[in-house]
């Protein structure tokens, strides 16, 4: 079993909103965008002034024109998660990094972020795109409790506008940035305690979902879309079955933030009551790994004893992943 101790969440301050992607004259404008993803706003870590001259025609460029490293916003979402568990940096006995756009892979980017924290512990990544955090929790629901250290960070910093081609307006309105960070244990009890995970993929639908190293984001969309729909109901029937039949009606869920048309979808076919799903893909557009994990950190407050959450998130690979949350 895994306890969640605290999460974090971290924003860098420049928004790209609607407006601002119709002045960029690709052919889009608020309703276009509205009716196809439901995004109102994004937030960035590029300079606007850098979107706004190149539209980030040469990706290779943005690494200049970021406000922060991936090193720096994850450290800033773990910090937050850390202060939310009570416990100190020193506590933390393991670092797991993932995300959809590494700025490194040697060294491991978990290694860049304690770093920046300035821990010495053992670390590495642990990758799946946009459902890098459920692989995370069945990774370690898998492992055995007391071969673990008592406090496990987890963090994805996705600062992804990096590899967005502002010329293109299929993808251009879909991105924003976020880096969050969960603290776990399988030691040390908490209220909000998973018991069930579950990961599978596709490999033969790689192609569907790429972020190229040096290139731009490419994508599939409309069966990347049909996929992720089918399969995110497919997990969240999955962890109904570990729920007690008098509680379904009140089951919580966080989707994968990707495009609130999909999720809305998800909620009619798998009968969530609306008021009972949680999101902020409207707000702050497609942030891969973080966008469920944000969604989570910005509403744990609201969540009470007897509630069931589940997470179910889709990504590249093709991989979909998910976990039950049961609150004690």
């Amino acid at each position: 079993m895994i306890y969640i101790h605290g999460c974090g969440h971290f924003r860098p301050e420049n928004t790209i909103t609607n407006q601002f992607l119709t002045e960029l004259d690709i052919g889009t404008n608020e309703s276009w965008i509205l009716e196809r993803t439901g995004i109102h706003e994004r937030k960035t870590i590029l300079d606007l002034e850098y979107i706004q001259q190149t539209k980030n025609a040469n990706p290779l460029a943005a690494k200049e024109a970021s406000l922060y490293t991936n090193a720096q916003t994850g450290a800033s979402a773990a910090e937050m998660a850390i202060a939310r568990a009570g416990i100190t940096k020193e506590e933390i006995g393991l670092v797991i990094s993932g995300s959809c756009t590494p700025q490194s892979c040697c060294p491991a980017e978990a290694c860049t972020i304690a770093n920046q924290l300035e821990i010495e512990v053992p670390c590495f990544d642990l990758n799946s795109a946009c459902s890098t955090i459920g692989m995370q929790m069945n990774f370690i629901n898998t492992m055995q409790p007391d071969k673990l250290p008592q406090y496990i960070l987890l963090v994805q910093p996705e600062n992804n506008t990096r590899h967005i081609d502002y010329r293109d307006r299929s993808t251009a309105v879909l991105w924003g940035d976020c880096s969050t960070a969960v603290v776990v244990s399988t030691q040390i009890p908490s209220p909000f305690r998973i018991q069930h995970s579950m990961i599978q993929s596709s490999p033969a639908g790689q192609e569907k979902v790429v972020f190229d190293i040096n290139g731009h984001f490419r994508q599939d969309g409309k069966s990347v879309q049909k996929f992720a729909i089918r399969k995110s109901v497919a997990l969240i029937e999955h962890f109904k079955q570990f729920i007690e039949p008098e509680k379904i009606n009140q089951v919580k869920m966080i989707g994968h933030q990707a495009n609130l048309v999909m999720l809305n979808s998800i909620v009619t076919r798998t009968n969530i009551n609306p008021e009972n799903h949680y999101f902020n893909i409207n707000k702050y557009g497609n942030c891969g790994a973080a966008g469920s994990v944000s969604v989570l950190s910005e509403n744990i407050e609201q969540f009470k004893t007897g509630d069931n959450i589940i997470v179910a998130v889709v990504g590249s690979g093709l991989t979909w992943t998910g976990f039950l949350i049961e609150v004690a």
